[in-house]
């Protein structure tokens, strides 16, 4: 993978976890166990440090940073939706980032809470646990329910399951020029209840 030290700073990645070859991870970076981070995403901690806690997935396209002196933490079982941005702020455990949504400056997304897709939260933001997020700027839409909380969470593992299976089989080949007669099938994932509205993983 693309892992660059800088100032003598190196990255820290726990042997468990996953980390696409095509991502890039700059300086102050730690990634703890059982993590998995997607294709091309990017964890510069050239100015303040980036940490993923354990379980966090980080999907394709990401973008990790901070200014200088700040943390930009995903807490255990955090969940970043590709193309999603968090710079210097808290995603607290078990809460969910969704697909191209920005998280500014020292701002914290509550645990269990969920942020919509395409949502903008402002620096300084304080949301709340268990609760919808979305809008530009976000706002809180409402408190999430338990089935929402669950489906949530059934994601992250499928995710923690990804990063098991990247682990194990994931490699680089040539395409083949045709299809083959007995293609083998993906393993069949658990089906996880309908995401809320608006939300996007």
């Amino acid at each position: 993978m693309p892992c660059y030290a800088i100032d003598g700073v190196i990255p820290v990645v726990h042997p468990s976890a996953y980390v696409h070859p095509t991502a890039v991870l700059i300086g102050d970076v730690i990634i703890g166990p059982g993590c998995y981070i997607g294709p091309l995403a990017s964890l510069r901690g050239d100015f303040g440090r980036i940490v993923l806690h354990a379980g966090a997935n980080v999907q394709d396209s990401c973008v990790m940073h901070g200014f200088p002196d700040s943390e930009t933490v995903v807490e255990a079982n955090g969940h970043i939706g590709h193309g999603a941005v968090l710079h210097g702020c808290v995603v607290r455990h078990d809460a969910l980032v969704g697909m191209n949504a920005v998280v500014m400056d020292e701002a914290e997304v509550g645990a269990y809470s969920i942020v919509a897709a395409c949502a903008f939260v402002r620096a300084g933001m304080k949301l709340p646990e268990k609760s919808l997020i979305a809008g530009l700027p976000a706002k809180v839409l409402r408190a999430l329910s338990e089935d929402e909380i669950n489906w949530k969470l059934a994601g992250t593992r499928t995710y923690q399951d990804l990063t098991q299976r990247c682990l194990a089989t994931l490699q680089e080949v040539q395409p083949l020029a045709e299809l083959e007669a007995d293609r083998p099938a993906l393993p069949t994932q658990q089906h996880k209840p309908r995401a809320p509205s608006q939300a996007g993983t």
